[in-house]
């Protein structure tokens, strides 16, 4: 894409993030903010970043509330819906926010006359697929609440497409980046004590991820380029990535104390976790530790060719690169668990097995 279809896009002055609070969020404010746009945040949680807090306006809400979200669309030109209630939520609360909310989000944007509307989806919506790469036309098959509640949420975003709205609809691969513990942080702390990581299965499999640098950077096409250019599906991840056994390697050589990546037979390991998951043992959800030894990768071809991506980050860049962010931080969040991607999930029965590695 060059300077001047760009110029010819849509130029968002007053854009409204829905789940500003979360690490999707605060991440895609702070670049926000470096394009110069002004800025308002709708969460449930209240907005905590000491280096926005005064550069935004932050409001505390549900986004299945009519009452705030109305407010929250007020002089609002473009919307980045990123709120949802993540896997280990209530299934009631993910199907309601995932579905009802963005419904709800969408009718309040086409009252206000909201110009643009960038919907945040997930590579979930694929489920557990038999061939790859994955593009965006093949079937959709989301796996428990957060997979079907994504794949609901697109089919409520085509309905309001279909009646005159222009939404982009991006599907990411799991990205990781500032501010992104949750899962990762189980291995990140692993890797800090020194010991090595367990894998399902051998290892070889290809699973790619994103940097939420390059996603931010999807987003921004996808709010700025034109009308027709972007009024579609785009799937986005990384361009580089190698194999599992491989990319989180990198992650135990830059700790530096020496440590493999051991790899256990997938089929016994995910019948473990399918039973500790019943008790609630599990640090994992059903759709991670379903898809973690098979292959998972997308086409980039379209965003690359119709939106002109360009990732930065291959998976071991993105890796090391949030490795070293928590390493910083570890301060900060050293005894907190919970259930979003800004905290660490508990470890559960997996902390037991921390000491054999």
């Amino acid at each position: 894409m060059n300077d001047e279809s760009v110029a010819q896009g849509f130029t968002p002055r007053r854009v409204l993030v829905t789940g500003g609070s979360g690490f999707t969020g605060i991440n895609l404010i702070r670049f926000l903010l470096d394009k110069g746009v002004t800025v308002r945040s709708l969460d449930l949680a209240p907005f905590t970043y000491a280096d926005c807090k005064d550069r935004i306006e932050a409001q505390v809400g549900d986004i299945r509330d009519p009452e705030a979200v109305a407010g929250a669309m007020e002089g609002i030109d473009l919307v980045i819906h990123t709120a949802m209630a993540l896997p280990l939520y209530p299934r009631q609360d993910i199907l309601t926010t995932g579905i009802d909310g963005t419904r709800l989000l969408l009718e309040k944007a086409r009252e206000a006359g909201v110009g643009r509307f960038v919907h945040i989806s997930s590579t979930a919506v694929y489920g557990i697929p038999d061939h790859h790469p994955l593009r965006e036309d093949d079937k959709l098959d989301g796996v428990g609440p957060y997979g079907h509640a994504k794949v609901e949420a697109e089919r409520v975003c085509e309905e309001f497409r279909r009646q005159g709205m222009v939404i982009p609809v991006i599907r990411p691969k799991s990205f990781i980046g500032p501010e992104r513990l949750g899962v990762f942080a189980l291995l990140y702390d692993w890797a800090k004590d020194g010991r090595g990581f367990p894998m399902i299965g051998s290892g070889n499999n290809r699973y790619q991820l994103l940097d939420i640098a390059d996603l931010c950077q999807a987003i921004w096409l996808c709010s700025t380029l034109p009308d027709d250019v972007v009024n579609d599906v785009f799937n986005i991840g990384a361009g580089e990535y190698t194999t599992m056994k491989e990319d989180w390697q990198a992650v135990l050589d830059y700790a530096g104390h020496g440590k493999k990546v051991k790899g256990f037979p997938a089929g016994p390991v995910i019948w473990a976790l399918r039973i500790l998951d019943r008790l609630g043992l599990s640090p994992l959800y059903k759709w991670v530790y379903e898809t973690a030894a098979t292959d998972s990768f997308v086409s980039i071809e379209k965003a690359e060719k119709v939106l002109g991506y360009r990732p930065r980050y291959s998976n071991k860049d993105a890796l090391i690169r949030n490795f070293q962010w928590y390493l910083d931080h570890l301060d900060e969040f050293e005894g907190a668990s919970g259930v979003s991607h800004r905290v660490p999930w508990k470890q559960g029965a997996l902390g037991l097995a921390k000491k054999f590695f």
